[in-house]
């Protein structure tokens, strides 16, 4: 069972990385035709800064939510299996 949570924790790690590589890295360029302003600043400026790191911290409450509820699943698991000596 370890290695099944193991594989899961890296997909999901993969998979949250891309989300957060494309936030961070590709959404501002397309943000730039945005010409609102706000506060003096413009959107696309707001939007890299607030906006990446409220999507961080959605990635790190997704993250823990699920690798917790994984390891609950792991653990119930193995102790309701038969024991083995």
């Amino acid at each position: 069972m370890p290695s099944r949570l193991r594989f899961r924790k890296g997909v999901l790690t993969a998979v949250l990385l891309s989300i957060w590589g494309c936030v961070n890295f590709v959404l501002p360029l397309f943000a730039r035709d945005l010409s609102f302003t706000v506060g003096g600043w413009p959107l696309h400026f707001w939007l890299s800064a607030q906006g990446s790191l409220l999507v961080f911290l959605a990635i790190v409450v997704v993250y823990a939510w699920l690798v917790n509820r994984w390891e609950a699943e792991d653990a119930a698991a193995d102790s309701d299996g038969p024991k083995v000596p």
